[in-house]
């Protein structure tokens, strides 16, 4: 794709370079800048989370104007998006699992990852809510469907890096569970990294108010919590709710501003 308006190649993409000859052809510079902006639509991030980053990540809370907590979580990520590609030129191979109570920022956290990593690499990401990718995927079984299940589920498997949001959630029916395990496996096997957020934890920790019903072993079997533990690692917000601390205030003062 290259831009209409471009003046070098007058929005054919290519510059044709005397030779002597018939002339060598060369992508236009247009053709990357476009790129960028296509690889984010395509990618899957929601509406509400495409402009986040870590520079707009909120680290104060009602307990503290600098939360330790949560200033933690965001230079662990500003680390992974700088150690993303290793010295061999190789994009790191290990994900990330944002755990904690809904509202804590763990979704924000990792559609900022995706976001700077597709800007800065130019990498095919893709982000997507499991809840959604399995009614997307019950869909393809309609007759009339225009999509297959391959059409919904390849494009999440080869992605350069995947944001899982929201795993745990569902109902660990077999449909839900075989969905997962292909998915998992196929990213495991090939060393595809995976950004997981999650609800609930991989341990509790000692004096939790939590229980077993609130770890991901409740809702996945052993053996992709074992593959979890090499996948990724955690990344804990063990803070209060934004949205409900801070975001209702904001909105009903929006909403009665004379």
């Amino acid at each position: 794709m290259a831009n209409p308006d471009c003046p070098e190649c007058g929005g054919r993409g290519w510059i044709v370079v005397e030779d002597g000859g018939a002339g060598t052809a060369r992508p236009c510079p247009c053709r990357q800048e476009l790129l960028v902006p296509r690889l984010l639509a395509s990618s899957g991030i929601p509406v509400r989370y495409r402009e986040c980053t870590l520079e707009s990540f909120k680290v104060s809370s009602l307990t503290s104007r600098s939360d330790p907590r949560l200033v933690e979580a965001r230079e662990k990520c500003r680390h992974y998006i700088d150690g993303f590609l290793d010295t061999r030129g190789h994009f790191q191979q290990a994900g990330l699992l944002f755990v904690g109570p809904p509202g804590a920022g763990k979704t924000h956290l990792a559609a900022a990852i995706l976001s700077a990593l597709i800007r800065r690499y130019r990498l095919r990401g893709r982000f997507v809510d499991f809840s959604s990718l399995i009614h997307q995927i019950q869909s393809t079984f309609d007759p009339s469907s225009a999509e297959s299940k391959h059409d919904v589920l390849d494009p999440v498997m080869e992605a350069d890096l995947l944001v899982l949001d929201e795993l745990g959630a569902q109902k660990p029916t077999p449909f839900v569970t075989d969905t997962l395990y292909l998915i998992l496996n196929h990213r495991y096997t090939n060393r595809l990294p995976t950004l997981f957020t999650s609800n609930l934890r991989l341990e509790l920790a000692k004096n939790s108010n939590l229980s077993a019903v609130d770890l991901l072993e409740s809702k996945l079997p052993p053996q992709l919590i074992s593959r979890l533990y090499e996948m990724a690692a955690p990344v804990a917000l063990e803070v209060g709710d934004y949205r409900k601390e801070v975001g209702s205030k904001n909105l009903a003062t929006e909403v009665f501003r004379a």
